[in-house]
């Protein structure tokens, strides 16, 4: 069985846990964009130990996806996943021998999970996404990008569990206090989803076997939850509390594939 929990997704930190069960299961942390301690906390609270979590994948280098990737990895011996472009974009650190290259389409197996990252336009390095199954069930994550191309499209097909973010209301970012030159990053075709955006694509990869939809990343200062769930909702014909929205502070629940 395949479940996964966000431990915190927006601008302040995002993390977020894939387990495959097994003996042993097998957990991988996509992102780590917390402090080391609210790291270890949001573990706990989760059910682990920081010595629970057997790989790290990073998508790429800004502050609130890499965190405290490479102390949390040189404390407890865990390889680090990210692609060459958000490596050369830290400057090349030091990972003691952790840290492993990722690279668009090449799958990357892990003791019953196999991930598979795919480039997504973005105002970074080389940013990836991915999808991850356990043979069985398939989650597709998809934030920080600032449209969905036909190859994002094409990987995320058939997914059992969608994490999408659905970062801004497109009339609450214009009216926002944001200089205009933010405006622009945010709302630009290399910067994030609009709730309308995040719509079309929740309406592109629908299917019967589509069991959750996570809105993620939402701007804390242009959305509101309810815009998010009820655009998403109408995309796939389901009541909007149907729709898990990932929180800044405390992410989400468990949710079993």
């Amino acid at each position: 069985m395949l479940r996964f929990k966000s431990l915190g997704s927006g601008s302040t930190g995002n993390a977020t846990l894939i387990e495959a069960a097994g003996r042993p299961a097998f957990r991988v942390l996509v992102d780590c964009g917390l402090g080391i301690r609210q790291l270890s906390l949001r573990l706990a609270e989760a059910g682990l130990a920081d010595s629970d979590i057997n790989a790290i994948f990073i998508t790429h280098e800004h502050s609130d996806h890499i965190g405290c990737a490479r102390q949390f990895a040189l404390r407890h011996g865990v390889p680090v996943w990210m692609s060459m472009g958000t490596y050369s974009a830290l400057d090349k650190p030091d990972f003691d021998g952790w840290l492993r290259i990722a690279q668009d389409g090449v799958a990357i197996d892990l003791g019953g999970l196999q991930i598979t990252p795919f480039t997504v336009p973005h105002d970074a390095r080389e940013p990836l996404q991915l999808t991850c199954t356990d043979g069985e069930g398939k989650l597709g994550i998809l934030t920080d990008l600032g449209h969905a191309t036909a190859h994002v499209l094409g990987h995320l097909q058939l997914c059992d569990a969608l994490i999408l973010e659905s970062n801004h209301d497109s009339a609450m970012l214009e009216a926002s206090t944001y200089p205009f030159f933010l405006k622009q990053r945010v709302s630009g075709q290399f910067g994030h989803l609009s709730n309308e955006a995040a719509a079309q694509i929740a309406r592109s990869v629908c299917h019967a076997g589509l069991k959750h939809l996570v809105a993620a990343h939402l701007s804390q200062q242009n959305n509101r939850p309810a815009l998010a769930q009820e655009l998403l909702s109408q995309a796939l014909g389901c009541p909007s509390t149907d729709i898990v929205v990932a929180d800044a502070g405390s992410g989400t629940p468990w949710l079993a594939l």
